[in-house]
Protein backbone atom coordinates (compact mmCIF):
# COMPACT_ATOMS: atom_id res chain seq x y z
CA UNK A 1 0.00 0.00 0.00
CA UNK A 2 1.32 3.70 -1.26
CA UNK A 3 2.30 6.10 1.93
CA UNK A 4 2.11 9.38 1.14
CA UNK A 5 5.25 11.58 2.15
CA UNK A 6 2.52 14.60 3.39
CA UNK A 7 0.35 14.51 6.62
CA UNK A 8 -3.36 13.73 6.48
CA UNK A 9 -3.69 17.79 7.36
CA UNK A 10 -1.35 18.69 4.73
CA UNK A 11 -2.77 16.84 1.85
CA UNK A 12 -6.77 18.07 3.06
CA UNK A 13 -5.52 21.64 3.57
CA UNK A 14 -4.49 21.37 -0.37
CA UNK A 15 -7.57 19.77 -1.41
CA UNK A 16 -9.67 22.69 0.30
CA UNK A 17 -7.13 25.32 -0.82
CA UNK A 18 -7.22 23.66 -4.11
CA UNK A 19 -11.18 23.94 -3.95
CA UNK A 20 -11.32 27.35 -3.00
CA UNK A 21 -8.31 28.65 -5.81
CA UNK A 22 -8.24 26.48 -8.78
CA UNK A 23 -11.38 27.09 -12.06
CA UNK A 24 -11.54 23.31 -11.76
CA UNK A 25 -13.41 23.85 -8.66
CA UNK A 26 -15.06 27.44 -6.98
CA UNK A 27 -11.91 29.42 -7.21
CA UNK A 28 -10.58 31.37 -10.30
CA UNK A 29 -7.29 30.71 -11.38
CA UNK A 30 -6.74 28.17 -14.11
CA UNK A 31 -3.27 27.26 -12.77
CA UNK A 32 -4.08 26.94 -9.12
CA UNK A 33 -0.92 24.69 -8.28
CA UNK A 34 1.46 27.72 -7.21
CA UNK A 35 -1.53 29.07 -5.52
CA UNK A 36 -2.51 25.95 -3.43
CA UNK A 37 1.25 25.55 -2.53
CA UNK A 38 2.10 28.81 -1.01
CA UNK A 39 -1.60 29.38 0.70
CA UNK A 40 -2.67 25.59 1.86
CA UNK A 41 -1.60 26.38 5.47
CA UNK A 42 -3.71 29.07 5.94
CA UNK A 43 -6.86 25.69 5.43
CA UNK A 44 -5.05 23.95 8.33
CA UNK A 45 -7.99 24.46 10.60
CA UNK A 46 -10.49 23.48 8.32
CA UNK A 47 -8.32 20.40 7.62
CA UNK A 48 -8.61 19.69 11.38
CA UNK A 49 -12.13 20.01 11.43
CA UNK A 50 -12.87 17.42 8.62
CA UNK A 51 -10.55 15.19 10.14
CA UNK A 52 -12.13 15.05 13.07
CA UNK A 53 -15.18 14.43 11.69
CA UNK A 54 -14.16 11.17 10.44
CA UNK A 55 -12.12 10.34 13.32
CA UNK A 56 -16.10 8.30 13.92
CA UNK A 57 -16.36 5.82 11.13
CA UNK A 58 -19.82 5.41 10.01
CA UNK A 59 -21.43 1.99 9.58
CA UNK A 60 -20.26 1.42 6.34
CA UNK A 61 -16.77 2.12 7.04
CA UNK A 62 -16.53 0.44 10.37
CA UNK A 63 -18.15 -2.53 8.17
CA UNK A 64 -15.52 -2.47 6.04
CA UNK A 65 -11.92 -2.89 8.54
CA UNK A 66 -11.44 -1.82 12.07
CA UNK A 67 -13.43 0.59 13.15
CA UNK A 68 -10.91 1.35 16.47
CA UNK A 69 -8.12 0.98 14.18
CA UNK A 70 -9.44 3.99 12.15
CA UNK A 71 -10.22 5.92 15.33
CA UNK A 72 -6.66 5.74 16.50
CA UNK A 73 -5.29 6.38 13.04
CA UNK A 74 -7.19 9.41 12.51
CA UNK A 75 -6.00 10.09 16.61
CA UNK A 76 -2.80 10.13 15.17
CA UNK A 77 -3.22 12.09 12.48
CA UNK A 78 -4.77 14.26 15.00
CA UNK A 79 -1.51 14.15 17.77
CA UNK A 80 0.74 15.58 15.36
CA UNK A 81 -0.91 18.64 14.43
CA UNK A 82 0.54 22.01 15.81
CA UNK A 83 -2.29 24.36 15.80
Amino acid sequence: MPVSELSAIERIARVLAGQRLSANAHGDDSSAAEQVDARWYAYQDDAVAVLKTLREPDAIMADAGDAELWRQMVDAALKDFAA
